[in-house]
This record gives C-alpha cells, structure tokens and sequence, in this order.
C-alpha cells in the first residue's frame, strides 16, 4: 500500500482554466509547484491545437474511429450497481453520514476559512466512529511530458480480508467534476450525469470507471473537431488515485476548534449541492430498488446511535 500515516499536510486547493473545464476535478488539485507546469504544458496545447500536434495530447496513439457512447453508458449503469457486498456496506453508511451531517459540523473540524476539506475529514471522523479505518488521502506526483504535475485529495477506508491481507476502498465526494469538458456533446452529458454522485468502491473498479470516462471525452471532444486535453488523459486521471499519498486522520490540533460558520462559506454550499444531488441519485435508484433492505436499516440505525452519543460527549 503505497499510503502512510503520518502528520497532516498543507491542503492545496484546484485551479481553472476558462474554457477548458476544472482542472483538478475539485477540492485539493494543483499545489503551487505544479501550476507553473500546467501552464506551460496548457499554453503549449493550445499552440498544438491548431498545428497539427494533436495527436501527441491524445490519451491512446490509436484512432481506431468513434466510440459508441451507448456502450459506455451501459458500461457505466453496469459498474455502478453491480458491487461487491464490502463496497455496498460502505457506500450505504456514505450515504447516510454525508446527510447527516450539518454546517455546524464543518465548523467543529476546523477553524477559520476553509475550502471544503472540512466535509472530507468530517466524514471521516464520523466512519472512523462507526469503526471505519478511514482516513484523507493527500496523493501528489510529478509531472511529465504530456502529464500535469498536480495533487488531489480523497478518502481511503482500509479493511481486513483475512488476517494479514487488507483492501482499500476509496471515497470521493466530487466524482463527476474529475470528468467536466469543454463543449460536451448531450450523450456525453447524459453519461456524465450517470456517474455516482459520491464514487465509493475499489480501486480497479475505480480504473474501470476512468478507462470509459477518458475514452467518452475523447469522442466527445472530436465530435466539435478537439483533441483530448492532458489533464483529461487516462494517465492524468489514473495518477490522482494511484499515486503515493499521505493518510491524514486529523486536521492540526490548533485548527480543531469552535469557529464562525460564516467562516465556511465554499463547505457549507459545497455540502447543499452535495445533499442534494445525492438525494437525487438516491430518489432514482429507489426506483429501481423500492425497498430497503433489513441489514441497510440496521446499519443506519447503528450509526445514529454512535453519531449522536459523539457530538453530545463534552
């Protein structure tokens, strides 16, 4: 397992681009070393696009011609209900924590201005208290050639297999921004909008999941006669999950303290989108899915218990 506790490290946040869609994919993309980098590499794409350079931006040296877009989406609907029972588990307490919790939660985790990490160490607090090895994920790797530099933040939860053998699901609360482009054709619109609000599985279903998204935005981009930017290549988007990472379970000590809510104005508006996008998802699977299971009740009501017996302990 390439992550390690360790103390908490400087935040960094994303950066973008007009135009070009969020670089990054969210909260915690480019640290200020790599935005010299990405500039550069920006600009020199820009000058390629219309050169003749494109195909050295691409994320595949074939051109076997246009994807089916209606075989990625079926792809995508199979990965996305098709889980293992661990990933289920966790996914269903997920979802119950990120609705439970409240703007005054953020405020509890850090004090001052924040930009948004504070829903990524409240939720893991709240997993580590339902029993979760849960922790945040800062991953950051050097740039190459035709790869950004960058950084991004996710959550990580380790589990036992069997004695001696663990797994790692990965968490991340902003799963459709790490695939917004530029000029979207409606199908690629439609996939997009398919993708799980908040991406809770393994990571080779991870890769699964960004091997259909970096070939969709491939033929996307074609179809309005644009190559595939770096930062929205299959290495780009692979490097901000596999890459080496540090596991933070808490924010420094001095920052644990009662603060302002008006200090957190980028979390607490992050986490209405996130409430209710996820309330929608969850409003259309019940479709598919009308009734909850005895075990999914258990769960929840196990976790409200501790939640609660948390946030009242003085």
């Amino acid at each position: 397992m390439d992550c390690t506790v360790c103390a908490p490290a400087r935040n960094n946040f994303f950066s973008k681009l007009g135009g070009l869609g969020q670089i990054g994919g969210g909260p915690g993309g480019f640290s200020h070393e790599s935005e010299h980098d990405l500039a550069v590499m920006v600009s020199d794409f820009l000058e390629n696009e219309g050169s003749g350079g494109r195909d050295s931006w691409c994320s595949s040296d074939s051109d076997s011609g246009f994807c089916d877009l209606a075989q990625l989406a079926d792809k995508i609907s199979f990965h996305k209900h098709f889980l293992d029972e661990h990933e289920r588990d966790l996914q269903s307490v997920v979802h119950s924590v990120i609705l439970s919790i409240n703007e005054m939660d953020l405020s509890s985790i850090k004090a001052g201005a924040c930009n948004a990490s504070c829903i990524r160490f409240t939720l893991v607090k709240l997993l580590r208290l339902s029993g979760y090895d849960a922790a945040v994920c800062s991953s950051r790797w050097l740039g190459t050639a035709k790869v950004p530099g960058g950084d991004h933040e996710y959550i990580d939860v380790v589990h036992m297999i069997k004695p001696g053998t663990s797994d790692r699901l990965i968490i991340d609360i902003d799963f459709q921004s790490h695939f917004e482009i530029a000029r979207a054709v409606a199908s690629y619109n439609r996939i997009l909008k398919s993708l799980p609000v908040i991406y809770v599985g393994s990571l080779s279903r991870l890769n699964q999941y960004l091997q259909v998204m970096a070939e969709a935005a491939r033929f996307s981009l074609k179809q309005n006669s644009m190559p595939l930017p770096p930062w929205r290549s299959l290495a780009y988007l692979q490097a901000k999950w596999h890459s080496p990472c540090v596991r933070q379970l808490t924010l420094d000590r001095e920052n644990i303290l009662s603060a302002n809510i008006s200090d957190h104005r980028q979390c607490r508006g992050h986490l209405k989108m996130l409430h209710s996008a996820l309330l929608s998802e969850i409003e259309s699977e019940r479709v598919l899915k009308p009734k909850k299971s005895e075990n999914d009740n258990k769960r929840r009501m196990k976790y409200e218990r501790r939640r609660y017996s948390y946030f009242r302990t003085p």
